[in-house]
């Protein structure tokens, strides 16, 4: 079978992993092609990639664009704290044999309105009182502004990094870094997509926002 190539240029989050998985799911293919256009869709389409046992080569094919080539083999899945589980299927039984999954969706970097500077106080002390959770916090989800936290001049990034330490998975929406341009001042957690944050919203036992 010749090798698959997806033209993935142009194309809005989450859309890139979504053909991915298609292709995977509709022909296992031994090796693929992925041309993406942007930052964010070369982090998501790697991680995704690797995920489902493909070692990723990443390609500058210039004007913008990347050709990610993926083959399947043995690689080695990442452990289940950092792997995003795209599309998993569990039944609500497996989840109460696993206990408690607790997941932070946050959508600003400060917490409550009326004060800017208090809310950011507020959202620091959040942080820093997360590890109480223990085992139970599974992840840490941040959509639009909140992704301002895992810039690396962010006065929260010591909180974020701690709970990653301590086992919790970290996910920044990738579209949300693009737009504030802070992809490359990411300095905590996992670029993510929009598929990683139903999935991971679908799979939680409890979902807390501040």
């Amino acid at each position: 079978m010749p090798e698959i190539e997806l033209n993935c240029q142009n194309l809005p989050c989450p859309q890139p992993v979504l053909r991915c998985k298609r292709c995977l799911d509709e022909q296992s293919p031994a090796s693929l092609v992925v041309v993406v256009d942007n930052q964010a869709a070369r982090e998501n389409v790697t991680r995704f990639l690797s995920t489902q046992g493909y070692s990723v080569q990443v390609e500058d094919a210039g004007d913008g664009l990347w050709r990610l080539r993926g083959v399947k083999g043995d690689v080695s899945a990442p452990d289940s704290s950092d792997d995003c589980e795209v599309c998993e299927v569990m039944t609500e039984e497996q989840l109460r044999r696993m206990g408690e999954k607790v997941v932070v969706f946050l959508t600003s970097d400060v917490i409550g309105a009326g004060d800017d500077t208090l809310g950011a106080k507020l959202m620091q002390n959040f942080l820093a009182t997360l590890p109480e959770l223990g085992a139970e916090l599974w992840r840490v989800v941040m959509l639009n502004g909140a992704v301002r936290l895992s810039a690396a001049d962010s006065p929260a990034l010591p909180h974020l990094k701690r709970l990653e330490a301590a086992g919790a998975t970290v996910l920044v929406c990738g579209t949300c870094l693009d737009h504030f341009g802070l992809l490359e001042q990411k300095a905590v957690g996992q670029t993510t997509n929009m598929l990683d944050v139903v999935t991971s919203l679908q799979l939680a036992t409890k979902i807390i926002r501040p």
